[in-house]
């Protein structure tokens, strides 16, 4: 597919789209005349890739992340070193605190919530 195509169905921008080939989050073929191919796998791919950028994670981290993560073209699945793992493992750690902090906010406005609402 075309990569005006993988923007529509993923929801990402063209632009992004590229920025991610840049920075070796994504592959592409090219054609004869120069244009970007993407697999029907790249779909997959993106939305991972959105979602691991959407907890906080930099391309950097990402991209070594990526060959430990089977996409659904069944593609190698590299193990990960323990540096990696030990980043990973503070990351999941750093979300887990955002989580645990937002659950309070939300119970704090449910308060003001019933507060200002006379419950």
């Amino acid at each position: 597919m075309r990569i005006g195509e993988l923007a529509r169905r993923s929801g990402v921008s063209e632009r992004s789209l590229r920025y991610y080939e840049q920075q070796g989050l994504l592959v592409a073929d090219r054609t004869p005349g120069g244009h970007r191919e993407f697999g029907e796998w790249t779909v997959d791919r993106v939305i991972r890739v959105q979602a691991l950028y959407a907890a906080g994670l930099n391309s950097t981290t990402i991209a070594r992340l990526l060959p430990c993560i089977r996409d659904t073209d069944g593609g190698p699945s590299a193990a990960a070193d323990g540096k990696l793992v030990e980043e990973l493992v503070a990351e999941r750690a750093r979300i887990d605190r955002l989580i645990a902090e937002l659950a309070l906010t939300r119970e704090v406005l449910d308060e003001a919530i019933g507060a200002a609402s006379g419950e």
